[in-house]
């Protein structure tokens, strides 16, 4: 599925847009308002760390938001302020996440679970609401999150972060279609394993000595700026090491067996995009 895409596609891409980028203080939201500043941009920076927001933000001379992306009233009150204070934003990089690493559920505790739910899930739902309607207001614009490669295969060390990379990318598919009529595009990006805080110190050392390749920020930060700026819509970009990005095909889901079928589908689902 594909769109026109709002954005000027020669010189400096970005120029006279704003965008808005969550889990901004550190890792791949950080690369990429550093990414989106270079082509043009005026970025707003939000993370729960004012401090890392601000750090970001003052070294690419954009505004730093402090937001919890699991409160729906601040994630309300940033793009509120993204809106009064710099016009936008055009685009919106849902990327706040993390990890907990329990692999057996009868281990889970509910304050353990509602905080991964309320970054990973309800995070993106709060970003992606809030931002409709204002980019509607400026004719059009972008939508990006953060699932994972995790988000299209089983993950069994953390099945609730799995779940949740699974939810996103339904989430932004779902709305494509719709949000497309109003000149707004809906994509996720699918990093394999990537140089941040969720893999811990630890973890980055032991893949080093086991010769696991771990992908730069930046090499996804990239990868969001071509979703961002070609116009497509509806798709899943999964980024591995040494490899560009590539649109991840969906199967086509297989219809009802019944005599005299018609090749109906139900309302709601008769656009060839629920399919692909």
């Amino acid at each position: 599925m594909s769109s026109d895409t709002p954005f000027d596609t020669t010189g400096a891409v970005l120029r006279g847009k704003v965008a808005l980028i969550t889990g901004a203080a550190s890792g791949i939201g950080r690369a990429t308002c550093e990414r989106f500043a270079a082509a043009g941009a005026t970025v707003c920076a939000v993370d729960h760390d004012l401090a890392g927001a601000t750090a970001v933000a003052d070294t690419i001379g954009g505004l730093a938001i402090a937001a919890d992306c699991g409160d729906p009233e601040e994630v309300e009150g940033a793009f509120a302020r993204c809106e009064s204070e710099l016009g936008g934003p055009d685009i919106a990089y849902l990327n706040a996440g993390i990890a907990i690493g329990v692999a057996d559920l009868t281990e889970l505790d509910d304050d353990t679970y509602r905080r991964i739910q309320r970054v990973n899930v309800d995070g993106v739902v709060y970003g992606v609401r809030a931002a409709i309607s204002r980019m509607e207001r400026r004719g059009g614009g972008a939508l990006v999150a953060t699932s994972s490669l995790a988000g299209l295969i089983p993950f069994p060390p953390d099945p609730i972060y799995d779940g949740g990379k699974h939810f996103v990318v339904g989430l932004m598919r779902s709305i494509a279609p719709t949000l497309a009529a109003k000149g707004i595009t809906s994509n996720t990006v699918n990093p394999g394993i990537t140089d941040t805080n969720i893999i811990g110190p630890e973890v980055k050392a032991f893949l080093d000595d086991a010769g696991f390749p771990v992908m730069p920020a930046a090499q996804i930060a990239e990868a969001v700026f071509g979703l961002v700026t070609s116009g497509v819509t509806g798709q899943c970009w999964v980024c591995q090491a040494g490899r560009e990005p590539v649109a991840y095909e969906f199967r086509d889901v297989p219809g009802p067996r019944m005599a005299g079928a018609t090749g109906r589908r139900p309302p709601g689902l008769n656009s060839d995009a629920a399919f692909d």
